[in-house]
């Protein structure tokens, strides 16, 4: 019986001490994993934002060609023809060039009676 007393007995506060650092082991792997996979989530939505506001440019410079197309005013002129339109050009002599910052009307051109 004597021999029982004098083994050296391991307290109980090292082994709680070990389930607390174990827990905190096992806990610091679930972030990392956690934090990692956000990381990865994070990078996929950057890229796809990127790929939106490429495809959002290349609509723009569509729609750029577009307009600049539709507002040629030689296709202008062409498409009035094709529709049989009443239009024609103004003579050159016909046009006035009027300065507005002489007058005080807020209107650029006015009609003559």
């Amino acid at each position: 019986m004597n021999r029982r007393r004098k083994e050296v007995r391991t307290p109980a506060s090292a082994f709680i001490t070990l389930i607390v650092a174990a827990a905190i082991v096992a806990g610091g792997g679930v972030l990392h994993a956690f934090y990692k996979n956000r990381q990865i989530q994070v990078s996929r939505e950057i890229d796809a934002i990127d790929r939106r506001v490429e495809q959002y440019r290349l609509d723009i410079r569509t729609t750029e060609m577009r307009m600049d197309q539709l507002l040629n005013r030689f296709v202008i002129r062409k498409q009035i023809e094709a529709n049989g339109s009443s239009l024609r050009p103004i003579p050159m002599n016909a046009i006035e060039s009027i300065n507005a910052a002489t007058r005080n009307r807020h209107s650029v051109a006015s009609t003559a009676l």
